[in-house]
């Protein structure tokens, strides 16, 4: 009689060899878009150390201290218009990256995407140590941290066209809002790392915060030139039923051009984007500092709260998929989270602060309600109208439009941390003011949206794909 197969190895040979491969570059785009954003975190943790109160710090016995108030602070940041500075710092990076994101998609569609993003990562990671080793080598210019974490802006652009592309060419149109809502939890993941790896460090040798990250996402940079395999095609696997037209008879590079700006929709969900990302940026800059002013916390404790919106934002991105998925409404989805969001964050600026249980609760609610909407318009939206009929299957369009949509979205993360840090000295109420405006601009954008989907439920047109 057949000896029974270990239960194990039945589990290996029920998928199939295309399955695995799936798996696996789910697995590893995952992982690389995770080391992105772990890398880009560590600012806002190290931004309570760079300024703080230094009356409350007990000073070595044989320095002789002239300002009681700053003798532990790390010049230039140890002035007054520190928060400025900040905010100049943020927008260096996100300036960088908001203008790299329009030429990434381009770049990334001529480039083969595994050096592209091989590249990517080790330069990164090379631009994030050289932030860390100011501290070693002692540098005081704002001018070299500015210069820094503008280059790492640009090199970070690399990450998003180029993983998005490759996860389109291995998966079809089917349910990509729950596939795409679970892996795109890799923002929340690469910042809840980012953060509590930043925070071992940030109080005994801040340079520390970024040598760590920058090394994590140069070897993942090694990792994707050994292993990522670019197509299904590369190792004979079946590709996924795109809409497959021959296209031979269309200059490729001219039609796509042509066609990214009249698809529908693109407008308005870059735009919305705009907003929701300027909501959700602005916490992930300003969140561990506002914590740390308000709720007088020291800055490794601010930073490892601060991690509780992006856990709501994980839960948030995969239930804004799901939902979306069953409803088939990407709008309706985005509009009905982004409208209860608005007097979340006027609660949170409320009451946030009272008592632990109430700052956790808040944390969560908030960050499901950002970053659901953000996390959909990204994956899900970028990828359906990626491979859209009229794009006649030119896959590497997709790069394109993701590029668009999300750079787009790149000029409201820069701004929401800029007028942040311009708006925060006149206290934290405005800022949320700022936000919750924010949050009810990127609803109107999809409003026309919304009623078409809601017109398509109700039967009168014949209902829409995605």
């Amino acid at each position: 009689k057949m000896r029974s197969l270990a239960p194990g190895i039945k589990l290996i040979t029920s998928f199939s060899r295309d399955s695995w491969y799936r798996f696996v570059i789910l697995l590893l785009t995952f992982v690389f878009y995770t080391t992105y954003h772990l890398s880009r975190k560590p600012i806002s943790i190290v931004k309570s150390q760079l300024h703080r109160n230094c009356s409350n710090v007990i000073h070595p016995a044989d320095l002789n201290i002239t300002d009681n108030d700053t003798w532990c602070d790390w010049a230039p940041f140890d002035q007054n218009n520190y928060r400025n500075l900040f905010g100049v710092l943020d927008n260096c990076f996100l300036v960088a990256y908001a203008i790299g994101m329009f030429f990434s998609g381009i770049f990334g569609e001529r480039l083969p995407l595994r050096y592209y993003l091989s590249s990517g990562m080790i330069l990164s990671g090379i631009f994030t140590a050289l932030f860390g080793l100011g501290f070693y080598w002692q540098i005081h210019s704002l001018w070299y941290y500015c210069l820094v974490q503008a280059l790492n802006g640009l090199v970070q652009t690399t990450g998003w066209p180029a993983v998005v592309a490759c996860v389109g060419n291995w998966f079809g149109k089917g349910k990509r809002g729950f596939i795409m809502g679970v892996w795109n939890s890799h923002t929340s993941v690469g910042n809840i790392l980012g953060s509590l790896i930043a925070g071992v460090y940030v109080s005994s040798a801040w340079g520390l915060s970024f040598i760590v990250p920058g090394i994590i996402i140069a070897v993942a940079g090694v990792i994707c030139f050994l292993f990522l395999v670019e197509k299904p095609e590369d190792v004979n696997c079946t590709p996924p039923q795109h809409h497959l037209v021959d296209r031979s008879k269309y200059h490729p590079v001219i039609f796509a051009h042509r066609v990214v700006f009249v698809l529908q929709g693109v407008v308005e969900f870059s735009l919305c984007l705009l907003f929701a990302k300027l909501v959700s940026y602005t916490f992930l800059y300003w969140l561990p500092l506002y914590i740390a002013n308000v709720a007088h916390f020291d800055p490794k404790e601010a930073g490892d709260l601060s991690t509780l919106f992006d856990v709501g934002g994980i839960v948030g991105g995969i239930l804004a998929g799901l939902i979306s998925d069953y409803s088939g409404g990407r709008a309706t989805t985005c509009c009905a989270m982004l409208i209860i969001a608005a007097p979340m964050l006027f609660l949170y600026n409320k009451i946030g602060q009272n008592g632990l249980p109430t700052t956790i609760c808040m944390l969560l609610w908030c960050g499901a309600l950002v970053n659901g909407p953000y996390a959909l318009i990204t994956t899900a939206v970028s990828a359906d109208l990626g491979t859209h009929e009229c794009l006649r299957g030119n896959s590497r369009a997709l790069s394109t439009v993701t590029a668009i949509i999300d750079g787009t979205g790149s000029i409201g993360a820069a701004v929401g941390p800029l007028l942040a840090g311009l708006i925060s000295p006149t206290g934290w109420n405005n800022v949320f003011y700022m936000l919750i405006a924010a949050d009810v601009l990127a609803c109107l954008l999809l409003s026309r949206l919304v009623y078409k989907e809601v017109r398509g439920w109700c039967g009168y047109t014949t209902r829409l794909r995605g």
